[in-house]
């Protein structure tokens, strides 16, 4: 029977403490090798809170570590270089994400987003972007939201 851990970590900085400790500890699992396997899995995600699932077999103390993808909206954050969204989205804009950013945040987020298609799930990330107060290449998320279901970014859709 296995044993499973579900926590959220900041990327590449795990540490033996609070959540990852008291959870794993009566498991009986090595800790610091479990830390060091996050903390190498989630680097990439650095700054980011990332969810973590380790399962642990109870009869040999073997985990595995599954690593999944952060929030859309942190994604943004990151690529924008800002800390969070705006407080008053329709008021206020932190930023502009270009259509080229859009599609990578996508790219990154893969299955976990429900699109059929990269142009669907671009269109996922532009609706995150509504409620953060993010325009994507200068336009207010609904008019992107248009034009990119009218064709204008197909070219680059086209991946």
């Amino acid at each position: 029977m296995a044993d499973t851990v579900e926590v959220l970590v900041e990327g590449g900085r795990a540490t033996p403490g609070q959540p990852l400790g008291p959870a794993l500890g009566p498991l009986g699992v090595n800790i610091p090798k479990v830390v060091a396997e996050i903390n190498n899995k989630t680097r990439a995600f650095d700054g980011m809170k990332v969810p973590v699932k380790i399962i642990i077999d109870s009869k040999t103390k073997d985990f595995e570590v599954k690593v999944g993808t952060p929030p859309t909206s942190s994604l943004i954050s990151k690529e924008l270089g800002v800390e969070k969204g705006s407080g008053s989205p329709k008021a206020s804009k932190i930023g502009n994400l270009s259509i080229a950013q859009a599609i990578k945040i996508a790219e990154m987020k893969g299955d976990s987003l429900m699109g059929k298609d990269l142009k669907m799930r671009v269109l996922e990330v532009v609706g995150t972007c509504t409620s953060m107060g993010v325009t994507i290449e200068g336009m207010e998320p609904k008019v992107a939201r248009n034009e990119i279901l009218a064709g204008k970014f197909d070219q680059q859709l086209a991946k």
